[in-house]
């Protein structure tokens, strides 16, 4: 029995995207100074949309473009500031790729700007906790919505990373998030999951996350898991690493994404990663599962 439904997801602009035949790979361009992965690399607008171009060019069917860093300790951005990273390079994308853009924000205003600029999708690390404004824009505009389990902020969610059953509580707390997603108009068929791995969550609980992800689909909704490059991988290698040299931890964790039932994967290294999907992918085709 296969561990992934088949989704038609509904985008912005009248748009819809098939999930399930086979996991889609979402490139992480994170035009911010002070990003965990790339250290400021993409923070010019130009320089951004070139590697936006590269990423589709090697493989990426979705790319996700982020304003403001959301590692631990992540100082937060002004909306203004925020608008003024994003905008110029979702424009200039959705010019020039044909795969859809998403916009990963907290913030209704950031939300609403970048979808008249061109994307498609928002991608809410918070699962509109942070802005439950942004709920309204996502209903008004017919884009698909992404909702993150986290707790906290980016400044204190480790004190937040307590869990008794951390994927039955990750569960609960998506379906608050679904609630409220669907009360403030969006259609079920424009939302997808999130775990929030390395969100409010100590290593042992991403791994947990991880292994269990199956569960995840009691939500009946398609699902998106992060892991790339992420400090929980350090843990299962037993030393520090740089997040640009953690590209085969990651294949590792984005394989059993891949296994569990992801639907999409989001990621920075795309042309290894696009390997990595593929082949757990074809793996996953023979894979018996037993009935539950």
């Amino acid at each position: 029995m296969s561990l992934r439904r088949r989704f038609t997801l509904g985008l912005g602009g009248g748009r819809s995207l098939t999930l399930g035949a086979r996991a889609l790979v979402m490139g992480a361009i994170n035009v911010t100074p002070d990003s965990f992965s790339d250290g400021g690399r993409w923070l010019d607008p130009q320089a951004a949309a070139e590697e936006g171009e590269r990423m589709v060019e090697a493989g990426a069917d979705l790319l996700d473009v982020g304003g403001e860093s959301t590692r631990p300790g992540a100082a937060a951005v002004s909306d203004t500031e925020e608008r003024a990273r994003v905008l110029p390079v979702i424009a200039t994308l959705a010019a020039r790729v044909p795969v859809p853009i998403s916009i990963d924000t907290y913030k209704a205003g950031v939300a609403a700007a970048a979808l008249d600029a061109g994307a498609v999708m928002v991608n809410d690390i918070s699962g509109l906790r942070h802005d439950p404004d942004l709920a309204s824009v996502a209903a008004a505009s017919g884009a698909a919505l992404v909702l993150t389990h986290t707790r906290g902020r980016s400044r204190d969610m480790y004190r937040h990373a307590s869990y008794h059953d951390v994927v039955a509580e990750v569960l609960d707390e998506l379906r608050e998030s679904v609630a409220f997603a669907v009360e403030a108009g969006v259609a079920r068929d424009r939302l997808l999951a999130d775990p929030g791995i390395g969100f409010a969550k100590e290593a042992p609980h991403s791994f947990e996350a991880l292994g269990r992800l199956p569960l995840l689909a009691e939500l009946g909704l398609p699902l998106l898991v992060g892991p790339s490059r992420k400090s929980f991988l350090t843990k299962a290698i037993g030393r520090e690493v740089p997040a640009a040299e953690r590209d085969w931890a990651t294949a590792a964790a984005v394989a059993a994404a891949v296994l569990g039932g992801a639907h999409i994967v989001r990621v920075h290294a795309v042309r290894e990663m696009v390997q990595v999907v593929r082949v757990a992918d074809e793996i996953r085709r023979y894979i018996q599962y037993p009935d539950p």
